[in-house]
């Protein structure tokens, strides 16, 4: 376990949890109100009436595509920010999107992480994270000042050099893809060079269990955060290993793909994210990544919201016989039924035909009815299959592409 809480926060009550959030909320949702980003959306919206995390649920999702498209250079941060001049850094993703950032005060909030994961003052941390253009580099750095540890700004690539500097230097812990680390260590074995590393903090890729079993077996203990571009640390791992704590400085809900509909506690949905970032207030942000909530709290003392980690992508619009079908138009579907609690279409084939069969998780009910209300609200028709409750699997896919495309 970390020697002690980063802060105060981390091990607060439920109650007042609660009572920071609904003096905090109101007043970012009001910060976000005054950014032409948000005139529409947000138009009409009482910030003194969201206090919570359950008051959110009113408000509509923002999807990266809508900051994308708002994204033009006469508005380059699609007026969901200041000025570009107004921050210390301005970043490009994929997409490509644009995100302001901070170096200071740990804009990004990994300081949180990392003191979990035991960095902190004494550690030179290798930060493998990539400089140009996109921010993971600067994410993780900034947090590695916020500790008090000494950063080493590597980057990626030049693998033989990393293994050189890594053991000049006396590096003790790596920040990076879980996987890298692993190639400066094959790389150092190979030339006969023996590295310092015992601590690592890893994000933007899949920690499988062979892998930190391999690190652990160096002597490497080795954590994991759940991160993004525009929001920051969203959940990250403490030293108990059960689940991902979520960040003090995000409300994270899980919704039904396609929706902003919160789903119950263990249910596999899509990550939506409130940022209280003052400087961008990003409300209800769809990341697109899918997850579940944990119960209870974990047991290294830390009080907050756990959720399992990264379990795939919620986008799963899939083209079937030519047209495409979407999450939200399954959960229309399951809303026009009051007595139907999921629904999953599964795209098939059959010789070179394409199949779509609709799975109709309810008690019971008139199956031709329910074949009508699927060419209704999927535009298709397909076969309908009545399953009992509880039988589709929790894994948050609401449309499951069967087809080999090898």
């Amino acid at each position: 376990m970390s020697p002690s809480p980063y802060d105060a926060l981390e091990t607060r009550d439920a109650a007042q949890r609660a009572a920071d959030l609904a003096r905090d909320l109101p007043v970012q949702i009001a910060r976000a109100q005054a950014l032409p980003g948000y005139a529409d959306s947000l138009a009409g919206v009482d910030p003194a009436a969201i206090t919570s995390a359950a008051a959110l649920t009113a408000l509509p999702v923002l999807r990266k595509s809508a900051l994308t498209d708002a994204q033009t250079p006469d508005t380059p941060l699609g007026g969901f920010a200041g000025p570009v001049t107004g921050f210390s850094h301005v970043f490009q993703s994929p997409g490509p999107i644009y995100e302001p950032g901070g170096i200071d005060g740990d804009w990004f909030r990994l300081g949180r992480f990392l003191h979990a994961a035991g960095i902190g003052r004494g550690d030179l941390v290798q930060n493998c994270f990539g400089y140009h253009l996109t921010p993971a580099g600067i994410m993780f750095e900034s947090g590695a000042r916020a500790v008090g540890a000494t950063v080493l700004p590597a980057g990626t690539g030049q693998t033989e050099l990393q293994v050189q500097a890594a053991a000049h230097l006396g590096a003790t812990a790596y920040a990076g893809t879980p996987d890298y680390l692993k190639v400066i260590i094959d790389k150092a074995d190979e030339m006969g060079v023996t590295l310092g590393f015992a601590k690592a903090a890893v994000s933007g890729g899949a920690l499988f269990p062979s892998l930190r079993q391999a690190y652990a077996e160096r002597g490497i203990t080795c954590l994991q955060a759940y991160a993004t571009a525009d929001l920051g640390n969203i959940a990250y791992e403490s030293p108990a290993m059960e689940g991902l704590i979520v960040d003090e400085g995000v409300i994270v809900e899980i919704v039904r793909p396609g929706t902003g509909d919160p789903l119950p506690e263990g249910e596999v949905g899509e990550v939506v994210v409130t940022s209280l970032n003052p400087a961008y207030p990003l409300i209800r942000f769809a990341t697109g990544d899918m997850s579940a909530v944990l119960p209870g709290q974990s047991p290294c003392g830390r009080t907050n919201q756990r959720i399992k980690g990264w379990m795939g992508r919620a986008d799963q619009t899939t083209k079937i016989k030519g047209m495409f079908v979407r999450p939200e138009q399954v959960a229309a579907l399951v809303a026009a039924h009051g007595e139907v609690t999921r629904a999953r279409v599964v795209a098939g084939r059959d010789g070179e035909m394409d199949t779509m069969r609709v799975l109709i998780e309810t008690p019971g009910g008139d199956v031709a009815a329910y074949a009508a209300s699927v060419a209704t609200h999927l535009k298709l028709k397909g076969a309908v299959e009545v399953v009992a409750p509880g039988s589709l699997p929790n894994d948050g896919l609401v449309i499951e592409d069967t087809r080999s495309y090898d």
